[in-house]
């Protein structure tokens, strides 16, 4: 017995020092009791005593590497990921639409007969109640009106976020889909700082300017959503792209622009119609050719706008 214990306590001493445990064998047993070893797919371990004398777990990550997101989405073999721009977060099936096989090949009237009946009831499947109806039809307007404003996914995303949040608080009985949906959308939009105004949402969505308004001070009232003022600043890069204007006009702009800001004269204005009247400043300052007319075409303002914010950035500049 003595020179049993001896033994193991010299194994246990020689397995601390090289730091490498001993790789136990049936013939001698388990190094603390002499009990019977038993080999799993992870680990080997003593029947009697519970110690676990070897650990070998087996690595079922890929067997590839990949250094970004979109390496690694393109090398990976499972399903779409999940994503809140769908009603049931792309954990259902979804049948495709087109009446072929694998192969490419049409598929007779039998079985074409039997995918549509499949389809119908996949999608009475998804869609079991009224709530998970209004959920798919908001999110599909969100995802159009992002696609033709060209809002990033990301702020599409934060927008069905907002979204639930009011189909959970129970906002939308009194108030149409579609007005929360576009106040959503236009809520994750001035989150985000993208340079979209909600005279832009209006014409994209299927309601009509007073009630969006009118839906969107509701939801950040009722789910008191943190909201900055509009940034005029954010509009002036968009805009003197799509007029063509130099960077020195642009640049001008900017100076002017953050002058009226600093003494306040953006407070209640419209953001579209200071960033047209500080373009029009700066036109007139670097001597390049642009007319109110032109402003007010390409980005929806009125010349009367124009001329009052311009009048207005003047005098700022006049007092400086």
């Amino acid at each position: 017995m003595t020179n049993t214990k001896s033994e193991t306590r010299r194994q246990t001493d020689e397995r601390h020092r090289t730091g490498r445990p001993n790789q136990p064998t049936e013939r001698n047993g388990c190094p603390e009791c002499g009990g019977r070893l038993h080999p799993d797919e992870n680990q080997t371990y003593c029947e009697s005593c519970g110690l676990v004398v070897s650990d070998e777990p087996i690595d079922r990550g890929p067997e590839w590497r990949a250094f970004d997101s979109a390496e690694r989405n393109r090398k990976s073999r499972v399903g779409a990921p999940t994503t809140t721009l769908l009603h049931d977060r792309g954990l259902s099936t979804v049948i495709d639409w087109r009446d072929t096989d694998g192969y490419g090949q049409v598929l007779s009237d039998k079985r074409r007969k039997q995918f549509q009946r499949l389809r119908r009831w996949d999608e009475r499947f998804r869609t079991k109640d009224a709530a998970e109806r209004n959920l798919k039809h908001a999110l599909g307007e969100i995802e159009r009106m992002g696609a033709a404003l060209g809002v990033p996914d990301d702020a599409c995303k934060t927008a069905s976020v907002i979204y639930r949040r009011a189909l959970e608080a129970e906002l939308l009985p009194g108030r149409s889909i579609e007005a929360m949906a576009t106040a959503a959308l236009y809520a994750a939009v001035r989150q985000a700082g993208i340079p979209r105004s909600i005279d832009e949402l209006a014409p994209v969505s299927r309601i009509d300017y007073l009630e969006l308004t009118r839906a969107y001070r509701y939801l950040v009232r009722e789910l008191e959503l943190p909201m900055a003022p509009p940034d005029p600043l954010e509009y002036l890069p968009r805009y003197a792209s799509r007029l063509e204007l130099s960077n020195e006009t642009e640049r001008t702009a900017r100076e002017v622009l953050e002058a009226g800001v600093e003494e306040g004269v953006h407070s209640g204005r419209h953001p579209v119609g200071l960033a047209a009247a500080a373009l029009y400043a700066a036109s007139r300052l670097t001597g390049e050719d642009l007319t109110q007319n032109e402003l007010s075409t390409a980005m929806d303002v009125s010349k009367v706008t124009i001329r009052n914010r311009y009048q207005e950035l003047l005098e700022v500049a006049t007092e400086g």
